[in-house]
């Protein structure tokens, strides 16, 4: 930080912060200032564990060499160029690599700036596909009950959380949900895949009996539901979709932006079920969080649906100013090549029993009443208070920072992500301090 940027602005009141209480953050604010590896440095000199990848995203430390020097050298050198019409080298080398990084049949890499916009992306390709295709009265889209899909009205339209949606109308019209798997009477305290709930994939042939598969363009879920508490899906739920899916020529999309990229010990989520989907939405991991980039990946039947007609015509009316943006093409190679040198796509397997086993040791802790993991992901989910939900883990989020710890919480849900360089010490340090603070919160 330079000498003379103040450590926290003189005035706090111009900047509507996103999914954050206002007024209280403002009272007494949290500021960080400065990050390296597994650490962030807040503005009063103290060093806070990053126990959450930022928000899922840093997945390769903060700071890493590579990716900071392509970035200044990108700057540098070529800063944008026009998306539309003209291209630049690093888009395309970014889309072969991520398309050889993705399962088998993934073979095209649409570009965007966010998740919400990959979202928004992967269903109007959706849409578009089946038009192209001759079926133009599959219109309908299937989100699930508890996902989460980004902002935008069609992310927030297909996924499932009440606060995200309640207070903007009707959203899209000819969506509908599925049930989530979240089975705590049955599955609590699971250790990775939990046992119960695979025939909940079934209400997807009760939809299609009540709509029609004719009007059906796609099912959109999360491999492992993120952002609502870690929701992990039992052995076979998400072969069921893909079954039922193929079986009505319906289009399967994975929601990868928290999976994607080493999450669960393997490049994709795809890879760790041995499902492919038909797109695959990535952001956050593919660019280690530094600049906003997303991207959805197509199977080339979607692909080649469009190359048709006359070749100087326009194939898909859909982009963004900073499609494949020169200095994220960049970012997005080197945070490839860091993940690649260092192991880190599959650093969650070798490090998951150990993981799996602190995360455990915390079911005594004062109001935990579940706890879920799989690859390096885990949730601690805490008995809310009576008639004041989200305070006790609101409570428990602000004593972890202030004892040095960054944590996520999704109402009485602390949801967990670290960097994948995290080591043993560190998840130590991270149940370490979570059972203190559970010690201490109402």
């Amino acid at each position: 930080m330079s000498q003379d940027a103040p450590s926290i602005p003189n005035d706090l009141d111009a900047f509507w912060m996103p999914f954050t209480a206002n007024r209280q953050f403002k009272k007494n604010p949290r500021m960080f200032v400065a990050a390296k590896d597994m650490h962030y440095t807040t503005s009063d000199g103290r060093q806070v564990l990053d126990g959450t990848a930022g928000l899922w995203c840093v997945n390769a430390g903060h700071c890493r060499p590579l990716i900071t020097e392509a970035i200044q050298k990108q700057a540098a050198e070529l800063d944008y160029a026009p998306a539309f019409q003209m291209g630049h080298p690093k888009a395309f080398e970014l889309a072969n690599r991520l398309a050889d990084l993705a399962p088998e049949g993934l073979d095209h890499v649409l570009f965007t700036n966010s998740g919400s916009e990959s979202v928004e992306t992967a269903l109007k390709v959706a849409l578009a596909y089946h038009k192209v295709s001759g079926q133009g009265s599959r219109t309908r889209l299937i989100g699930r009950e508890r996902g989460y899909h980004g902002v935008n009205f069609g992310g927030i339209s297909v996924g499932g959380i009440v606060a995200n949606r309640k207070m903007f109308g009707t959203l899209l019209t000819g969506v509908d949900h599925l049930p989530h798997t979240h089975l705590p009477g049955k599955n609590a305290f699971s250790r990775g895949e939990p046992q119960h709930g695979a025939e909940l994939a079934d209400e997807l042939e009760r939809i299609v009996a009540l709509h029609d598969a004719s009007t059906i363009a796609a099912v959109i879920v999360e491999p492992v539901a993120g952002s609502t508490g870690v929701l992990i899906p039992p052995p076979g739920y998400l072969k069921r979709l893909r079954d039922i899916c193929d079986k009505h020529g319906i289009l399967l999309i994975f929601d990868e932006v928290i999976t994607g990229y080493g999450r669960l010990g393997t490049p994709f989520a795809a890879d760790y079920f041995g499902v492919v989907p038909d797109m695959m939405i990535t952001a956050k991991g593919l660019t280690n969080g530094v600049i906003p980039m997303g991207s959805v990946v197509v199977s080339s039947k979607i692909y080649d649906a469009f190359m048709t007609g006359p070749g100087h015509l326009i194939e898909f009316f859909h982009g963004y100013t900073y499609s494949g943006n020169p200095i994220a093409s960049a970012a997005g190679l080197a945070t490839l090549e860091t993940y690649k040198q260092e192991g880190l796509l599959t650093r969650g397997a070798e490090l998951g029993a150990y993981w799996e086993d602190a995360l455990h040791s915390l079911r005594d802790a004062p109001h935990v009443i579940d706890i879920r993991n799989i690859g390096l992901v885990g949730a601690v989910e805490l008995q809310p208070i009576a008639g004041e939900p989200t305070k006790r883990a609101f409570s428990a989020f602000v004593k972890a920072f202030e004892k040095g710890l960054l944590i996520r919480t999704t109402g009485d849900i602390i949801a967990l992500s670290p960097p994948l360089i995290v080591e043993k010490g560190h998840i130590d340090q991270i149940v370490d301090t979570i059972r203190t603070v559970l010690g201490e919160v109402d």
